[in-house]
């Protein structure tokens, strides 16, 4: 009774979240380093909005700041995918013949680090948007 009980108490902790799972499917190496170009985007986009109306030459160098690290992140995301491509067709050429699962997932995995660039490339792009569209707002109506 106890070991069934441990049985079922262990498979309620050994939910994974999809999200932590993709990130480490991608590599940590250069997940991690896209997310921090990520965070410091978001960063920057923050210091933006909060100088935009004390000091506008501020907030003009976090946007320029914050175009630079989301330009790095999807470099970076690119730079990933291109050395998991490499990875993958080493070990098919290793392995002869692969299966065509064994080769999908392979190519799945080397197009995380990509699409992760991606999407902090957008994310930051959007904030850089919205803070061009406001330091031209308060242009037009001074």
């Amino acid at each position: 009774m106890n070991s069934m009980l441990f049985s079922l108490f262990s498979k309620q902790l050994l939910i994974s979240n999809p999200f932590v799972d993709r990130f480490n499917e991608g590599g940590p190496l250069f997940m991690s380093l896209i997310l921090i170009c990520l965070l410091l985007s978001l960063f920057f986009i923050i210091m933006g909005f909060i100088n935009m109306k004390k000091n506008e030459q501020l907030s003009k160098k976090y946007i320029r700041l914050t175009t630079d690290s989301s330009l790095l992140g999807l470099v970076l995301g690119f730079l990933g995918s291109v050395i998991g491509l490499i990875t993958a067709f080493d070990s098919v050429e290793a392995m002869g013949s692969p299966s065509p699962e064994i080769f999908a997932g392979g190519l799945k995995v080397s197009l995380l680090t990509a699409t992760f660039g991606l999407f902090s490339f957008i994310i930051a792009r959007l904030g850089i948007l919205i803070l061009r569209w406001l330091n031209k707002a308060d242009e037009v109506t001074e």
